[in-house]
């Protein structure tokens, strides 16, 4: 029985897809879920195709690690 996947949290459905790692049906399933809650408007370019990559990539870095703190 496959459970309802839009009501849960996001770290419910990545246990939810290791518990069923075996169950390609559910583990689709679950995993379109996830993949469609994605927010693809954050991604980061690929370095390769920056103009810099390494002053980019290192701003990028340095961003994140002050969200961190």
């Amino acid at each position: 029985m496959m459970q309802n996947l839009n009501q849960m949290t996001n770290t419910e459905i990545k246990r939810y897809i290791s518990e069923h790692r075996n169950d390609e049906e559910a583990f689709r399933a679950a995993l379109q879920v996830l993949m469609s809650r994605s927010d693809f408007s954050t991604q980061h370019p690929y370095p390769f195709d920056l103009d810099n990559p390494e002053s980019k990539v290192e701003a990028l870095l340095l961003e994140k690690l002050n969200r961190t703190e």
